[in-house]
């Protein structure tokens, strides 16, 4: 069974293709490189015993994308994950995330109906939600005004699938996830933003290991119990495999309608310095931080109930905050050779 991830050399990308191959899915990865590197083709290919087919490529170009799906009829769904994902640019850059991000979602669309080829996964965000009314944050909440152009492209991407199912026969699956952070236990693959991070662990981990001088931490005025943002920080392999499942959902037809919505979370929030003392306890050490004021875009507090996950896909997150931040701070040190 052939399952195309796209961005499938990125963070959760790069996971998730491990997790498919383990699971016996062949696997077509196309990557544009824009925040990734080719190393990791052979760094999940070293994990797996498996090379998986790679194709580089923009999906924003029409052209190339149906000519990918027609070299490859057979796929039996897609995983997209190819997007822009920093909150910060979003809202410096609007223009440049809704283009990346709406017109690759409409060109796989247009394709995967051509072809028929009927299953997506689609890579959404708690960022759908806003600042939610009520915490933890069901499935059932309604969908606020997005907070930065990033969180807007999410919504009117889910609005896009939801709008093409009706006129097609194509089943989709948007699983809403919160923070990923942490590594695979190989250390092998892991969270390697080009530049300067816009996530919190690999900016702990950069700054711990001298490559940052300093970790900001962006406002300590909210109403939580520390002041600073909290958030609901999940492993990166618990993640990718919440979305095995929810392929092999679609391709045993074990859907109930045709676009599901899942939260994917711990249940548990946690704050920017419970998660610097977590990385402190594992690490054994002093991080270097200050605060600064708030950031554009961020959103005071969420986490998931991820209640209907656990029952009706069956699935759950396992892996604590101490394993998260010692595997994030695993793979920091391999990947510098500071072992």
């Amino acid at each position: 069974m052939k399952i195309l991830v796209t961005g499938g050399t990125g963070y959760i990308g790069s996971h998730t293709v491990v997790e498919l191959q383990q699971q016996g899915f062949e696997v077509v990865i196309i990557d544009n490189l824009s925040n990734s590197q080719i190393g990791v083709i052979d760094a999940i290919t070293s994990i797996t015993g498996i090379k998986p087919h790679f194709e580089q490529f923009d999906l924003v170009n029409r052209e190339l994308t149906s000519q990918f799906f027609s070299r490859h009829t057979d796929i039996m769904g897609v995983i997209h994950f190819a997007a822009f994902k920093a909150v910060g640019e979003s809202v410096e850059k609007p223009l440049k995330y809704y283009r990346n991000n709406l017109v690759s979602l409409m060109n796989i669309l247009e394709s995967m109906s051509e072809f028929n080829i009927p299953n997506l996964v689609f890579s959404s965000s708690c960022t759908v939600y806003g600042q939610p009314d009520e915490l933890p944050v069901s499935e059932k909440a309604p969908t606020k005004k997005a907070e930065s152009p990033y969180g807007n492209t999410k919504q009117i991407s889910e609005e896009i699938i939801q709008d093409t199912l009706k006129s097609s026969k194509m089943n989709a699956i948007a699983l809403r996830y919160f923070n990923p952070i942490g590594a695979h236990e190989s250390a092998k693959i892991g969270e390697l933003p080009l530049g300067v991070p816009n996530n919190l662990v690999p900016f702990i981990t950069q700054t711990a290991i001298g490559i940052r001088q300093q970790l900001s931490v962006f406002g300590d005025d909210y109403n939580t119990p520390d002041g600073t943002a909290v958030r609901d920080y999940i492993h990166v392999v618990d993640l990718a495999q919440a979305h095995v499942i929810a392929v092999k959902r679609m391709i045993e037809l074990k859907m109930k309608q045709s676009f599901e919505i899942f939260n994917l979370g711990t249940g548990t929030g946690l704050s920017v310095l419970d998660v610097i003392t977590s990385f402190e306890r594992v690490s054994g050490e002093k991080l270097n931080y200050k605060i600064v004021g708030r950031r554009a875009g961020d959103i005071e507090q969420v986490w998931a109930n991820s209640d209907f996950s656990n029952e009706v896909l069956g699935w759950k997150a396992k892996k604590t905050v101490d394993e998260m931040t010692a595997s994030a701070w695993k793979w920091e040190k391999v990947y510098r050779e500071i072992v």
